[in-house]
């Protein structure tokens, strides 16, 4: 890697010290984690009685441990995904010393009305980045370490998925590159069966597609910042392709693409500059890029659940 100058203000060596959590906002952290542990509990079980529909699931006592322990292995393992994930971006922000938060989780609906249990995490960065090494390493560093987490939890799931016949009631999910090359690594299934996506297997899935979903080179998405850090003179050109392209997804093979893209187009897909414009990215990045590209690639879902 090439070596860097750096002035004051982008040297994380001579930065002002970052202010330390405050109790209430980690307190908040806490119930976040604990509600979205709870609400993927109830996904990851849900999902793994199929006999369970509509009111049917409030029928269980949503609080019986037995009934709670059929989720245990979905929400362990994305909890681990997702939390990997937004601590890659926070570590990479105290290494840079920019301020941001501790993750927040977000709990969502679980199944039968849902189908993850969770809206996803996020951290709020609350000062700007320094130059674009940092706005890059900050950003590619989630995507990397929520997928050192999300591959072996994929290729578990694959490997202890059970597989029954496939029946008349049943459908099938379109799935990533990355799920094809693993499966390639196990036995085969039996002609006529398929692997039910539940558990591990579940969360390894939802895993890949939160890490396509944030590599999209739009606005502020984690690609964005990768994007930016590049060229910021494409960064806006490349988002409005982007989001064109989603548009035009949403129309032939899934309807939400067309949502995603509009939630994008609220969110604003503009990228606001660093303190530094003029330190360039380094070359060994720049290589790093096309590590970035093929997770993008090997992680994405054309049709998402078959929504």
């Amino acid at each position: 890697m090439t070596q860097e100058t750096r002035d004051s203000f982008t040297d994380p060596r001579l930065a002002p010290p970052l202010p330390p959590q405050a109790p209430l906002r980690l307190f908040r952290h806490f119930v976040l984690l604990a509600l979205t542990a709870y609400t993927m509990l109830l996904n990851g079980a849900g999902v793994a009685s199929p006999g369970i529909a509509g009111e049917r699931f409030f029928d269980r006592d949503l609080i019986d441990p037995s009934f709670l322990w059929l989720g245990v292995s979905y929400a362990l393992a994305l909890l681990a995904i997702l939390g990997a994930h937004e601590m890659g971006h926070y570590v990479a922000c105290r290494i840079y010393r920019v301020d941001a938060s501790l993750p927040y989780f977000l709990p969502g609906p679980p199944a039968p009305y849902g189908f993850l249990g969770t809206f996803g995490a996020f951290i709020r960065i609350r000062s700007r980045f320094t130059n674009r090494n940092a706005l890059y390493d900050i950003g590619i560093a989630g995507p990397i370490a929520g997928l050192v987490v999300a591959i072996p939890v994929l290729l578990y799931g694959l490997a202890t998925a059970q597989t029954p016949e496939i029946g008349a009631n049943m459908s099938r999910v379109d799935v990533p590159l990355l799920w094809r090359l693993l499966i390639t690594f196990l036995p085969e299934v039996p002609e006529g069966h398929g692997r039910i996506l539940s558990g591990p297997l579940l969360a390894g899935y939802i895993g890949c597609f939160a890490t396509a979903l944030n590599l999209l080179p739009i606005g502020q998405l984690d690609g964005g910042h990768v994007l930016y850090a590049l060229s910021a003179r494409l960064h806006r050109t490349v988002s409005i392709l982007s989001l064109v392209a989603l548009t035009i997804m949403g129309l032939f093979f899934s309807p939400f693409w067309m949502f995603f893209a509009a939630l994008l187009v609220l969110v604003t897909p503009w990228h606001p500059p660093v303190l530094d414009e003029t330190t360039p990215l380094s070359f060994g990045r720049r290589l790093v890029s096309f590590v970035g590209l093929c997770m993008l690639v090997f992680c994405f879902i054309v049709d998402p659940f078959g929504l």
